[in-house]
Protein backbone atom coordinates (compact mmCIF):
# COMPACT_ATOMS: atom_id res chain seq x y z
CA UNK A 1 0.00 0.00 0.00
CA UNK A 2 2.87 2.33 0.79
CA UNK A 3 4.33 1.76 -2.68
CA UNK A 4 0.95 2.38 -4.32
CA UNK A 5 0.48 5.67 -2.43
CA UNK A 6 3.96 6.83 -3.43
CA UNK A 7 3.31 5.97 -7.06
CA UNK A 8 -0.04 7.76 -7.00
CA UNK A 9 1.51 10.85 -5.41
CA UNK A 10 4.26 10.91 -7.99
CA UNK A 11 1.72 10.56 -10.79
CA UNK A 12 -0.39 13.44 -9.49
CA UNK A 13 2.69 15.65 -9.19
CA UNK A 14 3.72 14.80 -12.75
CA UNK A 15 0.22 15.63 -14.01
CA UNK A 16 0.17 18.93 -12.12
CA UNK A 17 3.54 19.93 -13.51
CA UNK A 18 2.40 19.00 -17.01
CA UNK A 19 -0.73 21.15 -16.69
CA UNK A 20 1.27 24.05 -15.31
CA UNK A 21 3.66 23.87 -18.23
CA UNK A 22 0.87 23.73 -20.85
CA UNK A 23 0.26 27.01 -22.70
CA UNK A 24 -2.86 28.96 -21.74
CA UNK A 25 -5.38 28.74 -24.56
CA UNK A 26 -6.08 32.16 -26.03
CA UNK A 27 -9.54 33.67 -25.85
CA UNK A 28 -10.75 34.75 -29.28
CA UNK A 29 -12.84 37.89 -29.70
CA UNK A 30 -14.56 38.57 -33.02
CA UNK A 31 -15.10 42.12 -34.27
CA UNK A 32 -17.39 42.15 -37.32
CA UNK A 33 -19.21 44.82 -39.33
CA UNK A 34 -21.59 44.77 -42.25
CA UNK A 35 -20.07 47.93 -43.71
CA UNK A 36 -17.44 48.07 -46.43
CA UNK A 37 -13.91 47.60 -45.14
CA UNK A 38 -12.76 50.90 -46.65
CA UNK A 39 -15.69 52.91 -45.24
CA UNK A 40 -15.18 54.85 -42.02
CA UNK A 41 -17.24 52.28 -40.12
CA UNK A 42 -15.04 49.53 -41.50
CA UNK A 43 -11.81 51.38 -40.80
CA UNK A 44 -12.95 52.37 -37.29
CA UNK A 45 -13.81 48.78 -36.46
CA UNK A 46 -10.48 47.61 -37.90
CA UNK A 47 -8.62 50.14 -35.77
CA UNK A 48 -10.54 49.01 -32.70
CA UNK A 49 -9.63 45.38 -33.41
CA UNK A 50 -5.98 46.24 -33.99
CA UNK A 51 -5.65 48.47 -30.92
CA UNK A 52 -7.51 45.97 -28.76
CA UNK A 53 -5.14 43.21 -29.87
CA UNK A 54 -2.19 45.42 -28.91
CA UNK A 55 -3.74 46.23 -25.55
CA UNK A 56 -4.56 42.59 -24.74
CA UNK A 57 -1.29 41.08 -25.95
CA UNK A 58 -0.69 37.45 -26.82
CA UNK A 59 -3.06 36.05 -24.21
CA UNK A 60 -6.01 36.80 -26.51
CA UNK A 61 -6.77 36.81 -30.22
CA UNK A 62 -8.86 39.50 -31.90
CA UNK A 63 -10.31 38.63 -35.31
CA UNK A 64 -11.81 41.24 -37.65
CA UNK A 65 -14.37 40.77 -40.43
CA UNK A 66 -15.93 43.46 -42.68
CA UNK A 67 -17.93 43.71 -45.92
CA UNK A 68 -20.81 41.74 -44.43
CA UNK A 69 -18.72 38.55 -44.27
CA UNK A 70 -20.54 37.50 -41.10
CA UNK A 71 -23.81 39.23 -41.91
CA UNK A 72 -25.42 42.66 -42.11
CA UNK A 73 -26.21 44.83 -39.08
CA UNK A 74 -29.43 42.98 -38.29
CA UNK A 75 -27.76 39.58 -38.46
CA UNK A 76 -24.77 40.76 -36.43
CA UNK A 77 -27.07 42.14 -33.75
CA UNK A 78 -28.54 38.67 -33.36
CA UNK A 79 -25.05 37.13 -33.25
CA UNK A 80 -24.14 39.50 -30.41
CA UNK A 81 -27.06 38.15 -28.43
CA UNK A 82 -26.03 34.58 -29.23
CA UNK A 83 -22.42 35.30 -28.31
CA UNK A 84 -20.99 34.10 -31.64
CA UNK A 85 -19.72 37.63 -32.38
CA UNK A 86 -18.36 39.73 -29.52
CA UNK A 87 -18.32 43.27 -30.96
CA UNK A 88 -19.98 45.06 -33.86
CA UNK A 89 -21.09 48.51 -34.96
CA UNK A 90 -24.82 49.22 -35.09
CA UNK A 91 -26.12 52.41 -36.68
CA UNK A 92 -29.63 53.30 -37.82
CA UNK A 93 -31.32 50.05 -36.79
CA UNK A 94 -30.58 50.75 -33.12
CA UNK A 95 -34.04 52.36 -33.16
CA UNK A 96 -35.41 48.81 -33.37
CA UNK A 97 -33.81 48.13 -29.98
CA UNK A 98 -35.21 51.16 -28.16
CA UNK A 99 -37.33 53.89 -29.80
CA UNK A 100 -35.43 56.65 -28.01
CA UNK A 101 -32.41 56.00 -30.23
CA UNK A 102 -34.47 57.60 -33.02
CA UNK A 103 -33.35 60.89 -31.50
CA UNK A 104 -30.51 60.70 -34.03
CA UNK A 105 -33.01 60.28 -36.87
CA UNK A 106 -34.40 63.73 -36.22
CA UNK A 107 -33.35 65.87 -39.20
CA UNK A 108 -30.73 68.56 -38.60
CA UNK A 109 -30.56 67.84 -34.84
CA UNK A 110 -26.79 67.34 -34.41
CA UNK A 111 -24.87 70.52 -35.18
CA UNK A 112 -21.30 69.24 -35.15
CA UNK A 113 -19.07 66.56 -33.65
CA UNK A 114 -18.56 68.34 -30.33
CA UNK A 115 -22.34 68.37 -30.04
CA UNK A 116 -22.37 64.62 -30.75
CA UNK A 117 -19.87 63.94 -27.95
CA UNK A 118 -21.98 65.95 -25.53
CA UNK A 119 -25.12 64.03 -26.48
CA UNK A 120 -23.21 60.77 -26.14
CA UNK A 121 -22.10 61.57 -22.59
CA UNK A 122 -25.27 63.18 -21.29
CA UNK A 123 -27.95 61.18 -23.08
CA UNK A 124 -26.67 58.04 -24.85
CA UNK A 125 -24.52 56.58 -22.08
CA UNK A 126 -26.67 57.93 -19.23
CA UNK A 127 -30.14 57.04 -20.54
CA UNK A 128 -30.25 55.19 -23.84
CA UNK A 129 -27.57 52.57 -23.22
CA UNK A 130 -29.44 51.14 -20.20
CA UNK A 131 -32.50 50.66 -22.42
CA UNK A 132 -30.37 48.67 -24.88
CA UNK A 133 -29.13 46.52 -21.99
CA UNK A 134 -32.70 45.41 -21.32
CA UNK A 135 -32.75 44.18 -24.92
CA UNK A 136 -29.53 42.19 -24.43
CA UNK A 137 -27.06 44.67 -25.91
CA UNK A 138 -24.22 46.62 -24.28
CA UNK A 139 -23.54 49.99 -25.96
CA UNK A 140 -19.90 50.76 -25.28
CA UNK A 141 -19.20 53.92 -27.26
CA UNK A 142 -20.64 56.22 -29.91
CA UNK A 143 -18.51 56.73 -33.02
CA UNK A 144 -18.70 58.55 -36.32
CA UNK A 145 -20.90 57.37 -39.12
CA UNK A 146 -21.33 60.86 -40.46
CA UNK A 147 -23.58 63.55 -41.85
CA UNK A 148 -25.81 61.94 -44.44
CA UNK A 149 -26.04 63.24 -48.01
CA UNK A 150 -28.28 62.24 -50.93
CA UNK A 151 -27.11 60.75 -54.23
CA UNK A 152 -29.28 59.91 -57.22
CA UNK A 153 -29.28 59.51 -60.98
CA UNK A 154 -32.17 61.84 -61.87
CA UNK A 155 -31.34 65.42 -60.88
CA UNK A 156 -29.74 67.66 -58.25
CA UNK A 157 -31.74 67.77 -55.02
CA UNK A 158 -32.09 71.38 -53.91
CA UNK A 159 -35.42 71.26 -52.06
CA UNK A 160 -37.73 68.46 -50.88
CA UNK A 161 -39.81 68.94 -54.02
CA UNK A 162 -36.89 67.60 -56.07
CA UNK A 163 -37.27 64.23 -54.35
CA UNK A 164 -40.84 63.73 -55.52
CA UNK A 165 -41.32 60.23 -56.90
CA UNK A 166 -37.68 59.15 -56.59
CA UNK A 167 -36.98 55.64 -55.29
CA UNK A 168 -34.51 56.25 -52.47
CA UNK A 169 -32.86 53.43 -50.57
CA UNK A 170 -32.86 53.93 -46.79
CA UNK A 171 -31.79 51.80 -43.84
CA UNK A 172 -34.48 49.80 -42.07
CA UNK A 173 -35.44 52.72 -39.84
CA UNK A 174 -39.07 53.75 -39.56
CA UNK A 175 -38.06 57.36 -38.93
CA UNK A 176 -35.77 57.60 -41.95
CA UNK A 177 -38.55 56.13 -44.05
CA UNK A 178 -41.08 58.58 -42.58
CA UNK A 179 -38.70 61.50 -43.21
CA UNK A 180 -38.27 60.74 -46.89
CA UNK A 181 -41.99 60.12 -47.36
CA UNK A 182 -42.61 63.53 -45.79
CA UNK A 183 -40.22 65.02 -48.32
CA UNK A 184 -42.04 63.38 -51.24
CA UNK A 185 -39.68 60.51 -52.06
CA UNK A 186 -40.48 56.81 -52.35
CA UNK A 187 -38.16 55.38 -49.65
CA UNK A 188 -37.33 51.67 -49.69
CA UNK A 189 -35.33 49.93 -46.95
CA UNK A 190 -32.60 47.63 -48.22
CA UNK A 191 -29.48 45.96 -46.84
CA UNK A 192 -26.39 48.08 -47.51
CA UNK A 193 -24.65 45.20 -49.27
CA UNK A 194 -27.37 45.21 -51.95
CA UNK A 195 -27.36 48.95 -52.69
CA UNK A 196 -24.61 49.16 -55.34
CA UNK A 197 -26.35 46.71 -57.67
CA UNK A 198 -29.73 48.35 -57.03
CA UNK A 199 -28.30 51.72 -58.07
CA UNK A 200 -26.44 50.22 -61.01
CA UNK A 201 -29.52 48.48 -62.40
CA UNK A 202 -31.93 51.34 -61.68
CA UNK A 203 -33.94 49.38 -59.12
CA UNK A 204 -33.22 52.40 -56.91
CA UNK A 205 -32.85 55.97 -58.19
CA UNK A 206 -30.71 57.00 -55.26
CA UNK A 207 -29.73 56.58 -51.64
CA UNK A 208 -28.59 58.57 -48.61
CA UNK A 209 -25.43 57.96 -46.60
CA UNK A 210 -22.39 59.68 -45.13
CA UNK A 211 -19.66 60.48 -47.64
CA UNK A 212 -17.41 57.81 -46.14
CA UNK A 213 -20.01 55.14 -46.90
CA UNK A 214 -20.74 56.57 -50.35
CA UNK A 215 -17.12 56.43 -51.45
CA UNK A 216 -16.36 53.30 -49.43
CA UNK A 217 -18.98 51.44 -51.48
CA UNK A 218 -17.98 53.24 -54.71
CA UNK A 219 -21.45 54.67 -55.31
CA UNK A 220 -19.80 57.46 -57.30
CA UNK A 221 -19.34 54.86 -60.05
CA UNK A 222 -23.11 54.41 -60.46
CA UNK A 223 -24.59 57.78 -59.38
CA UNK A 224 -24.60 61.10 -61.20
CA UNK A 225 -25.57 63.61 -58.50
CA UNK A 226 -24.46 64.27 -54.93
CA UNK A 227 -26.61 66.73 -53.00
CA UNK A 228 -25.11 68.03 -49.78
CA UNK A 229 -28.13 67.98 -47.50
CA UNK A 230 -26.48 66.95 -44.23
CA UNK A 231 -30.00 65.98 -43.20
CA UNK A 232 -29.05 63.58 -40.42
CA UNK A 233 -25.92 62.96 -38.42
CA UNK A 234 -25.97 59.24 -37.82
CA UNK A 235 -23.60 57.82 -35.25
CA UNK A 236 -22.58 54.20 -35.05
CA UNK A 237 -22.49 52.37 -31.74
CA UNK A 238 -19.76 49.98 -30.67
CA UNK A 239 -21.88 47.24 -29.19
CA UNK A 240 -21.44 43.90 -27.47
CA UNK A 241 -23.92 41.33 -26.22
CA UNK A 242 -24.82 41.61 -22.54
CA UNK A 243 -24.07 37.93 -22.04
CA UNK A 244 -20.60 38.39 -23.52
CA UNK A 245 -19.90 41.58 -21.60
CA UNK A 246 -20.88 40.10 -18.24
CA UNK A 247 -18.50 37.17 -18.78
CA UNK A 248 -15.48 39.22 -19.84
CA UNK A 249 -12.60 39.40 -17.33
CA UNK A 250 -12.17 42.81 -15.73
CA UNK A 251 -8.86 43.44 -17.49
CA UNK A 252 -10.48 42.80 -20.88
CA UNK A 253 -13.37 45.12 -20.04
CA UNK A 254 -10.89 47.81 -19.07
CA UNK A 255 -8.95 47.34 -22.30
CA UNK A 256 -12.12 47.52 -24.41
CA UNK A 257 -13.28 50.70 -22.66
CA UNK A 258 -9.89 52.39 -23.06
CA UNK A 259 -9.53 51.46 -26.72
CA UNK A 260 -13.13 52.43 -27.52
CA UNK A 261 -12.62 55.94 -26.13
CA UNK A 262 -9.51 56.40 -28.25
CA UNK A 263 -11.23 55.19 -31.40
CA UNK A 264 -14.13 57.57 -30.78
CA UNK A 265 -11.79 60.57 -31.02
CA UNK A 266 -10.03 59.02 -34.03
CA UNK A 267 -13.26 58.33 -35.92
CA UNK A 268 -14.65 61.83 -35.33
CA UNK A 269 -11.43 63.38 -36.60
CA UNK A 270 -11.44 61.10 -39.65
CA UNK A 271 -15.03 62.03 -40.42
CA UNK A 272 -14.32 65.73 -40.21
CA UNK A 273 -11.33 65.43 -42.55
CA UNK A 274 -13.41 63.40 -45.00
CA UNK A 275 -16.06 66.11 -45.33
CA UNK A 276 -13.89 68.04 -47.77
CA UNK A 277 -11.58 65.33 -49.12
CA UNK A 278 -14.36 63.04 -50.32
CA UNK A 279 -16.37 65.74 -52.07
CA UNK A 280 -13.31 66.33 -54.25
CA UNK A 281 -13.04 62.58 -54.84
CA UNK A 282 -16.60 62.18 -56.13
CA UNK A 283 -16.29 65.31 -58.27
CA UNK A 284 -13.16 63.85 -59.84
CA UNK A 285 -15.18 60.72 -60.59
CA UNK A 286 -17.68 62.84 -62.54
CA UNK A 287 -20.47 63.43 -60.04
CA UNK A 288 -22.25 66.80 -60.04
CA UNK A 289 -22.27 68.24 -56.51
CA UNK A 290 -24.67 70.86 -55.17
CA UNK A 291 -25.43 72.46 -51.80
CA UNK A 292 -29.09 71.86 -50.93
CA UNK A 293 -31.42 74.50 -49.48
CA UNK A 294 -31.29 73.31 -45.87
CA UNK A 295 -33.83 75.88 -44.72
CA UNK A 296 -36.39 74.33 -47.06
CA UNK A 297 -35.65 70.85 -45.70
CA UNK A 298 -35.82 72.04 -42.10
CA UNK A 299 -39.21 73.63 -42.70
CA UNK A 300 -40.48 70.42 -44.30
CA UNK A 301 -39.26 68.35 -41.34
CA UNK A 302 -41.56 69.80 -38.68
CA UNK A 303 -44.06 66.89 -38.97
CA UNK A 304 -41.26 64.40 -38.24
CA UNK A 305 -40.48 66.13 -34.94
CA UNK A 306 -44.18 66.28 -34.09
CA UNK A 307 -44.56 62.55 -34.72
CA UNK A 308 -41.50 61.76 -32.58
CA UNK A 309 -42.92 63.81 -29.70
CA UNK A 310 -46.26 62.03 -30.01
CA UNK A 311 -44.99 58.46 -30.42
CA UNK A 312 -41.93 58.24 -28.16
CA UNK A 313 -42.45 58.67 -24.42
CA UNK A 314 -40.63 61.83 -23.37
CA UNK A 315 -39.61 62.44 -27.00
CA UNK A 316 -40.20 66.20 -26.94
CA UNK A 317 -38.12 66.64 -23.76
CA UNK A 318 -35.39 64.39 -25.18
CA UNK A 319 -35.09 66.56 -28.29
CA UNK A 320 -35.02 69.74 -26.20
CA UNK A 321 -32.25 68.38 -23.99
CA UNK A 322 -30.18 67.34 -26.99
CA UNK A 323 -30.62 70.71 -28.66
CA UNK A 324 -29.58 72.48 -25.44
CA UNK A 325 -26.24 70.63 -25.49
CA UNK A 326 -25.15 72.39 -28.68
CA UNK A 327 -22.46 75.03 -28.21
CA UNK A 328 -23.71 78.61 -28.44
Amino acid sequence: MKTLRTGLTAGLMTCALSLAAAPVLAETYIVAVGAASNSLQGRSAAKFAEDLQTELGDAHTVEFYADGQLGDEKELMQKLRLGTVQFTLISSIMTNVAPEFALFDMPFLVQDRDHLKAIDTEIVQAELAPKAEKAGLKVLSTWENGFRQITNNARPINTPEDLKGLKIRTPSSEWRIAMFKEWGANPTPMAFSEVFVALQTGTMDGQENPLTNITGANFQEVQGYLSMTGHVYSPTYLTSGMGTWQKLPDDVKEAVTTVAAGVQDWSLAQGEAADTELVAKVEAAGMEVNEADKAAFIAASAPVYAAFAAQVDGGDALVSRAQALAAD
